[in-house]
């Protein structure tokens, strides 16, 4: 299973409070690999828990941290308008 670093909580959490017409104008294709690979990966895992009842965990990973059911639903939309395929 993936962990998460500080800086991915950062990024989910960016993702979560942000416009996605702001990220598509300033993302870099460098942050865009990083999104799909590793937030990617997360954000998909974390869907699948909340929609297929997989066991991932990251539901409780994500309270740790302070990132919300809302604020994980707005991260998956965001990075979906980014082009991240997460279903």
């Amino acid at each position: 299973m993936t962990e998460f670093t500080l800086e991915d909580i950062e990024f989910i959490k960016i993702l979560a409070s942000t416009e996605s017409t702001t990220l598509q104008t300033e993302t870099n294709i460098e942050t865009k690999n990083k999104l799909d690979s590793k937030i990617g990966s997360i954000l998909r895992q974390y869907y699948r828990e909340n929609t297929m009842n997989e066991k991932t965990e990251w539901i409780d990973k994500f309270k740790k941290v302070g990132i919300t059911e809302d604020m994980g639903k707005a991260a998956i939309s965001c990075a979906r308008r980014l082009g991240i395929e997460i279903s």
